[in-house]
């Protein structure tokens, strides 16, 4: 037996993984279909959305060619990899560049990056002497632990909170305890000297956007913006791949990306960066590492793919044994599980990985959950069939000889139809039970772990003609949808003013809103402050109805990115009634760090400026001229340990929205 279906007995006896796998399906299926309910067009919008990543792919160069022009007008500095050992060095020799002004090793905050998983940066970081600190809650566990991630979204789905109180308590030196808040907490205060004191950030990227030169980053916790706001130097790292037209185009995939992946109408943090910070510099690594032959193979379209990793919870194979399952021939784990990983890492890493496409039982659930319709048991079989995208095809790999044979026997027969309806015949009259029968089960898994059904005495072809007028004789009701036209799922919806729209979702997300008119808001939310304390905040030189001498009088000092402030106070370009979202440009006079860094975030919003939807408030134009702007849905939150969400990780744990007439 080889090391993978070892792995995979292995992973099937584990209690405890078990048990956490189930809890992560269940929980992300059904945040899935509660969020896809309130967007009654998704079909439409998923096959739009797969008609424009194929446009994308199939125009690659002139997209990028785009894509990189406008970075750079924007003050990116683009960098090229051709594989994993230049974008390896490419990040080595910006690090050498900053470490010239230092004494000392580097220290890189890093958020999630499953490119940087792919090349191995971690590792080669280390050897050249840096300290690299993984701040996605998930991902410092396991870093932590010594591992790597078991999932695309969840990178600690296999641990249970026992493991991580244990973890802790050795390595942090807490007294133990399983309480996951006080775990999310002592994580937060860890984690925020890293990002106070750290040379470089690196982040991966969720989206390009040819037009604008815009990177997207997507994340709940508040450490993606950490790590690309305040170190001097930012690395972005972005498969060459992960590029679309337009931030009107930009909009649809945001409407479908956080539905999938964590069952949220919008992520709490979504970034459109555009230029480098004021005393920042920016890099931007785009890396092919197999890409361009997978573009030009049969498993092109696995990059459609926008890395939900809602294929991984539908996948009755991936909730059973689990990411750390999925090795290669020679024993290493894949950087990319379950159904869309068995496709992508053979496809850009060769052969070795090519055995991970057995562990599917091609069901379709993979397809059915894609939020860009990718068709995962075609490219599946593909990759069964030898084609890797490397240039290479065998006769399938990972497939056993004995089992090679029966296959090519039964193909054979299969283009024979009379002899194949003779063999069916007999095997059905049979009474010899088949595993015994066939020398498969021992080295396939038929007859222990799958069943092997007997075959029909009866074809079905000759039974086809009565099926046949028997479902022809009845008359079957469907409702038809148009293609384009959206789906109501009630008729009977209550109409909300936007305003009253913005105010439930904010609130529903942990959010608190206040509606008064613009000369109450000084008293208001000087009031806020003195009941809790506060005596210095951090906030924007103009504010709608509020001033510094407004702030001065009352005794309040503004101070500017001091790490101890309890209080950010920020303007808001819009606010976006269908998710509650605020739309916050940075730039001179508006520091981003005031909705990031303190733990109460504040922020002023005319009611003139709530829009209904994501796609009209993108379109507005200081979106695109800002040097960075955030949409900000909700506090910060995880739900990495045991899936259960906690509120205030790295970002603020509160945030108070005054909602002023004029």
């Amino acid at each position: 037996m080889n090391l993978f279906r070892e792995k995979i007995r292995e992973k099937i006896a584990d209690q405890p993984l078990q048990a956490a796998l189930d809890a992560n399906a269940e929980k992300r299926i059904r945040g899935r279909i509660t969020a896809f309910a309130s967007l009654p067009d998704w079909r439409e919008r998923r096959q739009k959305a797969h008609a424009i990543r194929a446009e994308v792919i199939e125009h690659l160069d002139a997209y990028l060619a785009q894509f990189i022009g406008n970075a750079q007008k924007n003050g990116l500095i683009v960098h090229h990899a051709r594989d994993a050992a230049e974008a390896v060095r490419l990040v080595l020799e910006i690090a050498n560049s900053v470490g010239a002004k230092h004494t000392s090793p580097l220290l890189f905050a890093k958020a999630k990056s499953m490119v940087s998983e792919e090349i191995g940066l971690n590792h080669a970081l280390e050897a050249a002497g840096h300290r690299v600190v993984e701040t996605d809650l998930g991902e410092y566990i396991i870093q932590l632990r010594g591992e790597r991630p078991a999932h695309i979204i969840t990178p600690a789905v296999h641990l249970r909170r026992h493991q991580v109180g244990e973890l802790f308590h050795e390595k942090l030196g807490i007294p133990y305890t399983e309480d996951i808040p006080t775990l999310t907490s002592t994580a937060r205060a860890v984690l925020r000297e890293v990002f106070l004191t750290a040379d470089i950030g690196i982040s991966g990227v969720n989206f390009g956007v040819a037009e604008t030169g815009t990177l997207t980053v997507v994340t709940n916790e508040g450490n993606g913006r950490m790590c690309t706001t305040l170190p001097p130097v930012h690395i972005a790292l972005m498969g060459m791949e992960r590029l679309l037209p337009s931030l009107d185009v930009l909009a649809l995939f945001l409407s479908l990306l956080p539905r999938s992946a964590t069952g949220q109408k919008l992520s709490v943090y979504t970034q459109l960066i555009h230029q480098p910070l004021a005393g920042q510099q920016r890099h931007l690594v785009i890396v092919d590492n197999g890409r361009s032959q997978l573009r030009d193979s049969s498993l092109r379209e696995a990059l459609v793919c926008i890395r939900c990793g809602a294929c991984l919870n539908a996948c009755p194979v991936f909730r059973e044994i689990g990411g750390h399952a999925y090795l290669g021939a020679d024993g290493s784990l894949a950087p990319y599980p379950g159904p869309i990983g068995s496709v992508v890492s053979p496809g850009l890493l060769g052969e070795n990985f090519a055995q991970l496409a057995q562990a599917s039982s091609l069901c379709g659930a993979c397809k059915d959950a894609c939020p860009v319709d990718i068709d995962l048991p075609k490219l599946l079989l593909r990759v069964r069939a030898g084609e890797t995208g490397k240039g290479s095809k065998s006769e399938g790999v990972g497939i056993p000889g004995m089992l090679k044979l029966g296959l090519g026997g039964y193909s054979w027969a299969a283009r024979h139809p009379r002899l194949f309806a003779v063999g069916q015949r007999m095997l059905g009259w049979s009474s010899i039970p088949l595993p015994p029968f066939l020398p498969l089960p021992a080295l396939t898994g038929w007859g222990f772990s799958k069943n092997l059904p007997k075959p029909s005495a009866r074809p079905f072809r000759e039974r086809w003609g009565s099926i046949r007028q028997q479902v022809e004789s009845e008359q079957i009701d469907r409702e038809v949808v148009k293609p384009g036209v959206p789906v109501s799922l009630s008729t009977s919806l209550p109409v909300y003013s936007l305003i009253e729209r913005f105010t439930e979702e904010l609130t529903a997300l942990g959010g608190q809103v206040y509606h008064l008119h613009a000369d109450e808001l000084p008293e208001k939310l000087i009031a806020f402050l003195r009941e809790r304390g506060i005596d210095r905040v951090e906030t924007w030189d103009n504010l709608p109805a509020l001033t510094a001498v407004d702030l001065a009088k009352a005794g309040i000092r503004v101070e500017t990115s001091a790490p101890d402030l309890a209080v950010g106070i920020s303007g808001a370009l819009a606010g976006i009634a269908e998710t509650g979202t605020l739309v916050i440009p940075g730039g001179a006079g508006r520091p981003l760090t005031a909705s990031l860094v303190p733990e109460i975030h504040l922020a002023v919003l005319r009611a003139a400026d709530i829009l209904p939807s994501l796609e009209q408030a993108i379109r507005l134009p200081e979106v695109a001229s800002a040097p960075a702007t955030v949409l900000v849905t909700g506090p910060s939150r995880t739900a990495d340990i045991e899936m259960t969400l906690t509120i205030g990780v790295h970002g603020p744990k509160e945030l108070h929205v005054f909602v002023i007439n004029s």
